[in-house]
């Protein structure tokens, strides 16, 4: 499985702008051509342009899995329209619009069989995520911060998260997720927000320009 360094947006937090399941990526509208040939490449999913409230940080207003996609409540109708129309019924699409956050990347950590939410995430927003995504879900803190979609990536096949957990939060995390395998690392020299450098499925990822070899080979040794 491949981890490909992306030159893009500007900056190295390639996940503020990108989200992928094992099936799509959406990315922002102006995204660079190689950003959408990459995702093809390695992740082998089909890509989607869009906005969520005008706003190009798709990754940080949304989450996605095989089965659903939910969008913060700064979603405009006629985007939500445009992206059900190009996904075609394939996933289930919800706009949250029972709180204030808009940031759900930051809040869910997510793959196709569970989700941990942030306790901000309240309880009839939890029932949402549980019915779009169509998983099990968990509330948790990790690390003793609620932007548990902040401080990790999971696939259906393993999972990245900061090193501010514990081995008994990683452990728990891993069993949650359901997968194989699971650990700890960082992105982009350092940044303990791993969702903020990385952009994965199951058949490969995306870093961040200032991702170095080492971190590069705990996103390989924890997703795959």
């Amino acid at each position: 499985m491949s981890v490909e360094v992306v030159y893009a947006f500007g900056n190295p937090n390639i996940g503020v702008y990108i989200t992928a399941s094992d099936k799509w990526a959406l990315i922002p509208v102006e995204a660079p051509d190689k950003v959408e040939q990459a995702l093809r490449r390695s992740l082998g999913v089909e890509v989607l342009r869009t906005t969520v409230g005008a706003s190009s940080l798709i990754g940080i207003l949304c989450v996605m899995n095989s089965k659903g996609l939910l969008l913060g409540n700064i979603v405009r109708d006629g985007e939500v329209q445009a992206i059900k129309r190009a996904l075609g019924g394939e996933l289930v699409v919800e706009v949250v619009s029972e709180m204030r956050e808009n940031a759900l990347g930051n809040l869910i950590l997510a793959n196709d069989r569970a989700a941990i939410v942030s306790p901000l995430v309240a309880p009839e927003v939890r029932r949402k995520v549980a019915d779009a995504l169509d998983v099990e879900v968990v509330e948790a803190t990790l690390g003793g911060s609620s932007l548990v979609g902040a401080l990790g990536v999971a696939t259906n096949r393993g999972v990245l998260l900061s090193p501010i957990l514990s081995d008994e939060e990683v452990a728990k995390v891993i069993e949650l997720m359901g997968v194989p395998k699971g650990g700890v690392g960082t992105v982009n020299r350092g940044s303990i927000f791993v969702r903020s450098g990385l952009v994965a499925n199951s058949r490969g990822a995306l870093v961040g320009y200032e991702t170095t070899g080492i971190e590069m080979m705990r996103v390989q040794s924890s997703l795959f």
